[in-house]
């Protein structure tokens, strides 16, 4: 593989006296799925907001592509091909599913602003139906074809996290940072979210990084897993590497009770 498309190297996060995160170094590669696995209050969410820029790091650094973005903006990390689902659902509950996916595809712009809306432009009209439809290839992928009307406020939580997906893959991502993605998911959920990852990281060359307490999901699904504890990298291999360590056995797989 090749290098790290996304690398967080160094990373220390304190609040007061408590070490949340001390000199952490994870990276994700194009098309790496890599799982982030630990117990509860090891750091993993900390971390991610680190890395997608929701929080500055006390030490340490975050770059992509080799560049130092440690300073710079979710708006801008986001507008550079990073996206980021949240373990609580961050929907646009009042929109319809397809809406969802058509208002993060706005950023790049209109062609030519309300005159050209106002005026039902050629270049709006193209730009427009080129949104739709790359929306409609999404939300088929995703399996959410039949939902694309209906207004995402009132979806049970495994078709949320779904549609959250879908949102972040509108506007096709290099990196993609997803926090409990599998979590109220049904088992045909999670064969579902499964598949697209994989696809997304196959076919499209996109890094994917995950965190996830279905230990059993990421172990099937991840490629290389890192296991934080306390703070700190606690181990990094493959899935069979990581399951046999008696280190994450003692710390977390010894206690923890996959699906």
């Amino acid at each position: 593989m090749s290098e790290y498309v996304l690398h967080a190297s160094g990373i220390g996060v304190h609040f007061g006296g408590i070490r949340a995160l001390d000199g952490v170094d994870l990276g994700v590669r194009p098309g790496e799925v890599c799982g982030l696995i630990g117990p509860n209050g090891a750091g993993k969410t900390t971390l991610f907001d680190v890395m997608s820029g929701i929080r500055r790091p006390d030490e340490g650094r975050v770059r992509l592509d080799g560049v130092d973005i440690t300073r710079r903006s979710p708006v801008w990390r986001a507008r550079h091909g990073m996206r980021r689902t949240f373990q609580r659902q961050q929907l646009f509950g009042q929109l319809t599913v397809a809406d969802n996916l058509l208002v993060a595809q706005e950023w790049r712009g209109g062609g030519g602003g309300l005159a050209a809306d106002l005026v039902a432009s050629p270049t709006r009209r193209t730009r427009e139906t080129a949104r739709r439809e790359r929306a409609a290839t999404v939300l088929g992928a995703c399996g959410l074809d039949a939902l694309a009307g209906s207004y995402a406020g009132v979806l049970p939580v495994g078709q949320a996290r779904m549609v959250e997906l879908a949102r972040a893959l509108a506007d096709l991502p290099r990196v993609l940072l997803l926090d409990e993605p599998a979590s109220g998911m049904t088992a045909e959920e999670r064969a579902q979210l499964a598949a697209v990852v994989r696809h997304l990281a196959d076919e499209e060359g996109c890094a994917v990084l995950l965190v996830e307490h279905n230990v059993a999901f990421v172990m099937e699904l991840c490629a290389r897993v890192v296991v934080l504890d306390l703070g700190r990298v606690l181990a990094e291999g493959s899935a069979a590497e990581v399951r046999a360590d008696p280190k994450v056995l003692d710390a977390y797989l010894g206690t923890n009770t996959p699906e």
